[in-house]
């Protein structure tokens, strides 16, 4: 089982200013290497308290790699659909290299209207754009020149520089949340899956991994997964649900605020996301925690429910978000030092 820790900025200049933020996820960052963990993650949005904090995945992971040495840099997630493939083979090819190859790619849709909006892009269209992007992406990639009619990103005679250190280019992965098609997609490409509880059915949630894994290994990959889910880890249960509450309902009303941009707003392309803010405020505290998609407690309680989570869902991995609900510099290092070395011993 391999860890690490994963960042969705929910901070705005109310709650911790963005040169704290980066200072402090960065050190943290650092400390989790230090410590044997093997990956980093950071999410690309815009616009919003709701990750807006951080709008480039590779600056933030260019600025880790330069305080590690061997720790995995994923982005998690860029957006394809809202860049042009020349810019994500160039950029994250530059970022390979000042890693020394340590890059993982992790896209996502997107899913938020105000940003689809902002950049001029149909809403209805990402899927379609994601898969056309992400297609050529790794096609530049390659080093060979790139020609096409497509339908949203026509090349002629392109060649990207630099190349990637990792050949043929680093390992990709993909988020996945409700959807049947994008879990049987990503393992059909042979990506790695990027998975949240969050909501979600545990038992709906082991289905759609199950797929996931099935599809990849019956089109000849090796089925990846990684979960990533918030974690606090206090002395006592009492403690950290004090805590761990207010994090969570900061984190959870900055959440709604953004999905609140679906109220009124309907696509074929994302069925159920209508209205999604109200089953977010109406599920609350208690229906996150209830399903597995936030962990706090003491040592005990949080490995009791992460070796419950494994046992359901066998991720290969997790990765932590400490950050959430705006957490303070010595929220997050408490959280990692008490999972070293309190928490980590008695996983299964």
């Amino acid at each position: 089982m391999k860890f690490g820790v994963s960042f969705l900025p929910d901070a705005s200049p109310r709650t911790k200013s963005p040169q704290d933020y980066f200072r402090d996820a960065i050190d943290l960052s650092a400390r989790a290497e230090e410590n044997g963990f093997a990956y980093c993650k950071m999410t690309e949005h815009y616009l919003n308290q709701y990750g807006g904090y951080c709008p480039s995945p590779l600056q933030f992971l260019a600025a880790v790699a330069e305080r590690t040495r061997s720790m995995r840099l994923i982005t998690g997630c860029i957006i394809p659909s809202l860049h042009h493939p020349v810019e994500l083979a160039a950029t994250t090819a530059m970022l390979d290299a000042i890693s020394g190859g340590r890059l993982d790619v992790g896209v996502a849709r997107g899913y938020m209207p105000y940003e689809f909006d902002t950049f001029g892009i149909e809403l209805g269209t990402s899927r379609d754009r994601y898969a056309e992007a992400i297609d050529l992406m790794q096609q530049l990639w390659s080093g060979a020149e790139v020609s096409g009619t497509s339908e949203f990103f026509p090349l002629r005679s392109a060649r990207s520089w630099p190349l990637p250190v990792q050949q043929p280019h680093p390992p990709l992965w993909g988020a996945a949340v409700r959807s049947r098609q994008s879990f049987a997609w990503l393992g059909e490409r042979g990506f790695g899956l990027l998975v949240t509880s969050g909501f979600a059915d545990l038992e709906a949630l082991a289905t759609h991994v199950s797929i996931y894994r099935s599809t990849a290994q019956a089109s000849g990959h090796e089925p990846r997964v990684l979960m990533s889910i918030p974690l606090m880890v206090r002395q006592t249960d009492k403690q950290a649900d004090v805590e761990g509450r207010a994090a969570l309902q900061e984190y959870l009303d900055v959440w709604a605020g953004a999905a609140d941009s679906w109220a009124g707003v309907a696509s074929q392309a994302y069925k159920g996301y209508t209205g999604m803010s109200r089953g977010i405020r109406a599920a609350g505290v208690d229906g996150l925690l209830g399903t597995g998609g936030a962990i706090i407690g003491s040592a005990t309680t949080c490995a009791a429910e992460i070796n419950k989570l494994t046992a359901r869902i066998t991720p290969d991995g997790y990765l932590w978000q400490l950050d959430t609900g705006s957490a303070s510099r010595a929220s997050m290092f408490e959280t990692l030092d008490r999972f070293c070395s309190d928490v980590e011993p008695l996983l299964g």
